[in-house]
């Protein structure tokens, strides 16, 4: 008999202060970072000191959250639109307009292309899901030399929420890290990096037209074609490179 490997999915939904936040398709681990880590990517929090609280359904996937009122009251006041998210494991996430994207106060280091590909091939190394299946996304923080979180999910965007999310909950900040992902860069990976105070996102595949606008606003870099030969550099500074 053939064997065949499917990808696991499953919704999971999240409350904050008692309204009801979001509900992730996504690959069912990890998911107090995942929690975390979209948290922190929308600004309900800063800190890990600002989660009050964070309790799972014992019935379902689910959470419920308490952050700090001022937070939360801040957040849901920002004007911004739900959109649906392009890619798999499809969400539906928050987009701000230009003006909202905080500005890196320092310029972005673009690294050495070499030791990002080897960055890469060591994340592809890690891709258990991805060599059984074939269906899956990754991300990974690293400070340029080494993969400090990693993480797999049916969608990039939650992939990237989870390494976010350990870094928050490992009481770190995840400022002027590099973020390594698969698939495309889009407007709302983008944003979640922006937000994130990352100073660079590096992919295979190609920035969307939105997610380099997004980038320049921010004074983010973004790396396109990152395992090629001939990777592709936006900054704020050169444009396209």
């Amino acid at each position: 008999m053939t064997r065949h490997d499917a990808v696991e999915e499953a919704p999971v939904w999240l409350e904050v202060n008692g309204e009801s936040a979001v509900t992730w398709m996504c690959t069912p681990d990890q998911l107090p970072e995942l929690v975390v880590g979209w948290l922190y990517g929308e600004g309900y929090i800063d800190s890990r000191e600002d989660l009050l609280s964070l309790r799972p359904c014992a019935q379902e996937l689910g959470f419920w959250a308490e952050v700090p009122r001022v937070r939360y009251d801040t957040v849901e006041g920002t004007e911004r639109r739900r959109v649906l998210a392009s890619g798999c494991g499809a969400v539906t996430t928050i987009l701000g307009s230009l003006s909202s994207v905080p500005r890196r106060t320092t310029p972005p280091v673009i690294p050495d292309l070499a030791q990002t590909r080897r960055l890469f091939k060591e994340l592809f190394a890690k891709g258990s899901r991805y060599n059984e299946t074939g269906g899956i996304h990754a991300a990974a923080l690293t400070d340029g030399a080494t993969l400090l979180t990693h993480a797999e999910d049916i969608g990039r965007h939650n992939a990237v929420d989870k390494v976010l999310g350990a870094t928050v909950m490992a009481g770190a900040r995840p400022d002027d890290l590099m973020l390594l992902v698969t698939g495309r860069i889009s407007g709302e990976l983008a944003f979640k990096a922006a937000r994130a105070r990352l100073a660079v996102v590096a992919t295979p595949s190609v920035p969307s037209s939105i997610a380099v606008e997004i980038a320049q606003a921010a004074g983010m870099a973004l790396i396109g074609r990152a395992v090629s030969g001939e990777p592709q550099v936006w900054s704020d500074t050169d444009g396209r490179g």
